[in-house]
Order: structure tokens, then sequence, then C-alpha cells
């Protein structure tokens, strides 16, 4: 799967990653609920921190249709809330 950090580029990520990105995901979208902004920066920084450590950048020339885009890391709670689909950022588990 390819996955876009916007400002970065794109990363291609098994679908073997997703449960933990998932978990990562359902603390995210509960601090937002919370409004707890300083657990939402800490978390959002960990997820993205995971996609890049277990992602394989592609080349800034190669462009691919990005099948879930991310935010970036100075990304605000309300930019994120209107990212937010019912499931979160990251929208249930591929397959």
């Amino acid at each position: 799967m390819i996955v876009r950090i916007m400002g970065e580029g794109q990363v291609k990520l098994a679908d073997s990653h997703f449960a933990e990105l998932n978990r990562l995901d359902d603390e995210l979208l509960a601090e937002m609920e919370r409004g707890d902004g300083e657990g939402f920066h800490r978390t959002l920084a960990a997820l993205l921190a995971r996609v890049r450590d277990l992602g394989e950048p592609l080349p800034d020339d190669v462009l691919e249709p990005s099948e879930l885009i991310l935010p970036g890391p100075d990304a605000t709670l309300e930019d994120v809330r209107q990212l937010l689909g019912d499931e979160g950022l990251i929208p249930g588990l591929p397959g």
C-alpha cells in the first residue's frame, strides 16, 4: 500500500503493519475527542515515525496513487479533524 505523508512524500508499506498503525490511529482519535493537544501531537509523531520506519520511501520523481494520506507532523487538531473519516485516519485493515 502507498501512503503519503503530507509535505514529505510517499512510502510503500506492507499490509502486515496496519494492525499496529491502527492502534496508534485509535489512540490519536481518542486524544482528539478529549481535546488532548499534547497527547495528539505525541501520538501523531509516533504514528508518522512508525510509517517512516516500516515503509520504503518512494523516489521523489515517482508519483503513485496514494491509498492513504496522513497529515504532516505540524498538523493541528483542526487540520486532522478535517481529514478524519468515521474510522480515523486509517480506515480499517486493507484487504
